[in-house]
């Protein structure tokens, strides 16, 4: 995780080329963003750089878009062999704000996170410009619950990183060894136990404070309208 990409603004600023204009060699499929934000915004990669720079070069010698889409399909990017890209890879991410919104946390909560380790973007550029994959709404509702749980904050992030891993082997076996992808996935079904045992406790003190309830609501209720009753500055024989 932690890629680095670049917006259309910050890949501008690196090859020299007006954004508009990296906007229209974009629209014309020369240059292909790797993927979208949840805006619809177009974000790039670092290989892009030097692709917006090789046709900035073709253009300045005179070739028309049309020409440089041929040229492209033809004999691909320098150093590449070919222009096509994996179909896969523009995958649908999310910005830190909508993030946000659909976990139910602030942005601040999700940059707090980031800065103790707890998440880690999958993409990012230098700018701070960070883009997520959609299964991290659910962890982080997930952290939101091992807060409440009592988890410290090195707890949640070890769970965290175990189900981040999850995640990763999820999409791809092999992005560990076999070994090693065996020993995150022991790490992460420890912390399934673990997390396992304190909400059984959670639930059995959720069930008792809902037998008093039970019970004892209508006592509660009434005690409280007899005490209103009382004179005012009435004080226990006792005290």
């Amino acid at each position: 995780m932690g890629k680095e990409i670049m917006t259309k603004n910050e890949l501008a600023e690196k090859t020299g080329v007006e954004a508009v204009e990296l906007e229209l060699w974009t629209k014309a499929k020369i240059l292909k963003p790797v993927g979208f934000t949840d805006d619809k915004a177009p974000f790039y990669s670092v290989l892009d750089v030097e692709r917006a720079v090789h046709i900035r070069k073709l253009r300045e010698l005179g070739y028309g878009l049309d020409e440089i889409q041929k040229i492209v399909k033809k004999y691909g990017w320098p150093g590449s062999g070919t222009g096509e890209k994996k179909a896969g890879e523009k995958d649908k991410l999310l910005t830190v704000g909508l993030l946000a919104e659909k976990a139910g946390v602030s942005p601040r909560t999700i940059k707090h996170w980031e800065d103790v380790g707890i998440l880690d973007p999958d993409l990012r550029s230098e700018g701070g410009f960070r883009l997520y994959d959609e299964a991290y709404i659910f962890l982080c509702k997930l952290i939101r619950d091992l807060q409440l749980f009592g988890y410290s904050l090195e707890e949640i992030k070890a769970v965290s990183d175990s189900v981040r891993d999850f995640l990763s082997l999820q999409k791809d076996l092999t992005v560990f060894s076999r070994e090693e992808a065996g020993l995150r996935l022991n790490g992460l079904l420890a912390a399934v136990e673990t997390l396992n045992k304190r909400t059984r406790e959670l639930q059995e003190g959720i069930d008792r404070w809902e037998d008093l309830l039970k019970k004892h609501k209508k006592e509660i209720v009434g005690l409280k309208a007899r005490n209103a009753k009382r004179p005012a500055g009435e004080e226990n024989a006792h005290a």
